[in-house]
């Protein structure tokens, strides 16, 4: 079980530049999106990005380098902080939708 769940963040994969092909388009990937110092979200709990409105799944949480770098498992109550990265996994389009989101682009 406790291999299992370490493993749980090879069932995804991050995207490769030649990985744009129609099949690949539709498959669930993961992706990193580091929270810079002037984001909206900081302080806020991790629910409150409502990410799965948007078909993604936040899988783990990176603290930055100030906050000591460990790796976090999500959870609604967790508070975020500058330079936290968190790794997402959705389809393509799903994943944009929530780096926008996320920086506030």
């Amino acid at each position: 079980d406790a291999r299992d769940a370490r493993y749980a963040l090879l069932r995804g994969y991050f995207h490769g530049a030649d990985d744009d092909t129609v099949e690949e388009l539709q498959q669930a990937r993961l992706h990193n999106v580091t929270l810079p110092a002037a984001s909206i979200h900081l302080g806020r709990p991790l629910s409150s990005l409502a990410l799965h409105a948007v078909g993604v799944v936040v899988v783990s949480v990176r603290r930055g380098a100030d906050q000591g770098g460990a790796v976090l498992p999500p959870h609604d109550a967790l508070l975020l902080h500058a330079g936290d990265t968190l790794v997402l996994q959705g389809v393509p389009e799903a994943l944009a939708q929530a780096e926008s989101k996320l920086l506030g682009a």
